[in-house]
C-alpha cells in the first residue's frame, strides 16, 4: 500500500451555527478548502439560521478542555483559530489548555456580537479575555464594533482604526488585524494589519450585501496559512483575498437575505 500523505492540522475552537454558514461550520469548510486537516471542540451550541439566533446552549468548561486535550494527543496541530467564547468560564478553560499545550500559532476571533444583532459574549468575559487571552495570541482579528467594546473608545474613521491597532496591541496583541467592513470609507472596505515589523491596509470593493461568516472565514484562513507554513503577513494576506472572493461567489441558502460565502470556489479565485 502506498504511504498515504499527511496534511497539515488546524484546530478551531468555537461555537457551532446550525445554520452551517459560520462558527465551526465555516471554520472547518474553509479548512478543507485550504488543504488542511480540520478539528474541532465546540464552546457553545447554538440554534440559529440566516435570520437570527434563538437559542444558545454552553457545554461544561471541562468536557471543553476534553475535547482540546484528546485533539493534542493525536495530531500535530499547526495554528488554532478561537471563535465564539461565551463567557468567562469557558475562556478561562481555553487559556488554560493553550498554556499547557503551548501550540505554535494561535489566532483569535474576538465574536461578540452576531450578524443579527444577539449577544454571543456576557459582560463578564470582556476582560478575561483581555487579561487571558490576547497574550496568547499570534493573531487578532476585531471588527470595528468588537475593537470598540475592546477598547472603551469609538473608532470613527481611519486615523481612529490606525490608533485602535496600537492600542491592542499595547493590550497583549502580537498582531492586529482589523477589519474594515463596519467603517464608512465610501466604497472600499480597508482591512488593516500590523505587528510591530509589517504592516499594510487591504482594500476591496463594498458589497451592498448582508453576509454571515466572514469573520469566522477569515480567521480560519489566517490559520490555515500559518499551519501550512506561511508568514503572518502573507496568511493574513491571503485570507483577506479568500474571504473578498467568497462574497463575490456567496449565495443565500435560507429564506434570509444574509448570504453565505462559497469557500470551495473561493480558493480558486484567492
Amino acid at each position: 500500500m502506498p504511504a498515504r500523505r499527511k496534511p497539515p492540522c488546524a484546530l478551531t475552537i468555537a461555537g457551532s451555527d446550525s445554520g452551517g454558514g459560520a462558527g465551526i461550520q465555516a471554520d472547518l469548510k474553509t479548512f478543507v478548502a485550504h488543504g488542511v486537516h480540520g478539528l474541532s471542540a465546540i464552546t457553545a451550541l447554538t440554534a440559529q439560521h440566516t435570520r437570527g439566533v434563538s437559542a444558545v446552549h454552553v457545554p461544561p468548561p471541562a468536557f471543553l478542555r476534553a475535547q482540546i486535550d484528546a485533539c493534542f494527543e493525536d495530531f500535530d496541530i499547526g495554528a488554532i483559530k478561537l471563535g465564539m467564547l461565551a463567557n468567562a468560564a469557558v475562556i478561562d478553560a481555553v487559556a488554560d489548555a493553550l498554556e499547557h499545550h503551548r501550540p505554535r500559532h494561535v489566532v483569535l476571533d474576538p465574536v461578540m456580537v452576531a450578524t443579527s444583532g444577539a449577544s454571543l459574549l456576557e459582560d463578564d468575559a470582556r476582560h478575561a479575555l483581555c487579561a487571558r487571552l490576547l497574550p496568547l495570541a499570534t493573531l487578532v482579528t476585531p471588527n470595528i464594533p468588537e475593537a470598540e467594546l475592546l477598547l472603551g473608545m469609538p473608532i470613527a474613521d481611519a486615523d481612529a482604526a490606525r490608533d485602535a491597532i496600537g492600542k491592542l496591541r499595547g493590550l497583549g496583541a502580537r498582531a492586529v488585524l482589523l477589519k474594515g467592513g463596519h467603517l464608512d470609507e465610501g466604497t472600499r472596505v480597508v482591512d488593516r494589519f500590523a505587528d510591530g515589523e509589517a504592516d499594510f491596509a487591504s482594500e476591496h470593493a463594498r458589497l451592498a450585501v448582508e453576509a454571515h461568516g466572514t469573520g469566522c472565514t477569515l480567521a480560519a484562513a489566517v490559520a490555515a496559512g500559518l499551519s501550512r507554513g506561511m508568514a503572518l503577513p502573507a496568511a493574513c494576506q491571503a485570507a483577506i483575498e479568500y474571504v473578498a472572493a467568497g462574497l463575490n461567489l456567496g449565495y443565500r441558502p435560507g429564506r434570509g437575505e444574509v448570504l453565505v460565502l462559497d469557500h470551495f470556489k473561493a480558493i480558486a479565485g484567492s
